[in-house]
């Protein structure tokens, strides 16, 4: 298949899976020749991987066309768009066009309907790398089964559960402690499905001993602000920071989450009882959600939603004033106790 199309916020896997792809079809030794790396955010790039990705190799191993950032199913110019359509039946069987964004398909566009019949076909493949919601534990913990299947090692399910705990959706820090977990328990590390027979499995204690058995995110200092607990929102928020999370992330993720509760509350309050209606307007992904919010605001008002808010748009102005994150935390939390 010439055309590969890889999207999603998960950069470490895909990071991992172009080098795997590259490592798979190019030749080391014609590397310099047959391998590009440009930059879809400039248009003239993206033309030039259309005519890369249109000659054949020189020498052993297929041709690689790395484009980051593609446009073609990303607000496309017009001019780019009938490039691409006029290219593709015209890529060899040994050339590799490998299109890499973050964001998702945008399936109203010309192009993407055009790679898509190609999936279809068979004669393009297509592969996802979205990151799990923080609630989403299921998801975490398949990331975690996932990562650890590409770099080709066993973790028991308990050790699986333990490292969503304590990483959740961090992805490029997940493959880096499971990499340190395969020395720490004397395992190697491979491509994906070459896990050798025998190998030891990381252990739910290799995760403790190493990488500690609880983490802190952001949804915990949420849940301790609603119940009313600062200090412990305190203590949390340092931990995040001192695990190098951006301040202004925290207050993003924070908001997030203060805002849902706010709509639930509200809605409810309305007498809404359809949890499609709620997520929608809430812009909540998945209406089971809505059961567990509800859950959590039972016999809180909307007023003290808002309060939240609006002290965390007291943290998030003094973060951009230049204070000390620890300060900006710890002056708001004590006000919204």
């Amino acid at each position: 298949m010439p055309i590969h199309l890889y999207w999603g916020d998960d950069e470490a896997a895909r990071n991992r899976a172009v080098e795997a792809l590259i490592a798979e079809r190019t030749d080391p030794a014609w590397q310099s020749i047959n391998l590009s790396r440009l930059d879809g955010g400039d248009p003239a790039l993206a033309a030039q991987a259309l005519a890369e990705a249109r000659t054949p190799p020189f020498g052993g191993g297929d041709r690689v066309v790395l484009l980051q950032r593609s446009p073609f199913c990303n607000q496309c110019p017009a001019e780019l768009a009938e490039q691409l359509e006029a290219s593709l039946e015209l890529i060899p069987d040994n050339c590799h066009l490998l299109l890499v964004n973050a964001g998702k398909p945008d399936a109203r566009l010309r192009t993407t309907k055009a790679l898509q019949k190609l999936v279809k076909a068979g004669a393009a493949s297509e592969r996802s790398f979205a990151l799990p919601a923080i609630w989403d534990g299921a998801g975490q913990v398949e990331l975690v089964q996932r990562t650890a299947r590409e770099l080709g090692l066993t973790l028991e399910p308990a050790a699986a559960e333990a490292l969503s705990e304590a990483i959740g959706s961090d992805s490029a820090r997940l493959a880096s402690e499971l990499e340190k977990l395969a020395l720490y328990v004397g395992a190697e590390t491979g491509r994906s499905g070459s896990t050798a027979k025998g190998q030891p499995a990381i252990t739910a204690a290799a995760v403790a001993a190493l990488v500690g058995s609880h983490a802190t995110n952001a949804l915990q200092v949420g849940d301790a602000l609603l119940a009313g607990h600062p200090a412990e929102a305190i203590a949390l928020v340092e931990a995040l920071l001192a695990a190098n999370e951006p301040a202004l992330r925290i207050v993003t993720t924070l908001s997030g989450q203060i805002r849902g509760w706010l709509w639930v509350s509200l809605l409810d309050r309305q007498g809404e009882q359809d949890v499609n209606a709620i997520a929608k307007a809430a812009g909540i992904g998945n209406p089971k959600r809505i059961y567990v919010m509800r859950k959590q605001i039972r016999g809180r008002t909307p007023a003290r939603f808002l309060q939240l808010l609006s002290q965390l748009l007291e943290v998030e102005s003094a973060l951009k004033r230049g204070s000390e994150p620890g300060d900006a935390f710890r002056d708001g939390f004590l006000l919204m106790g």
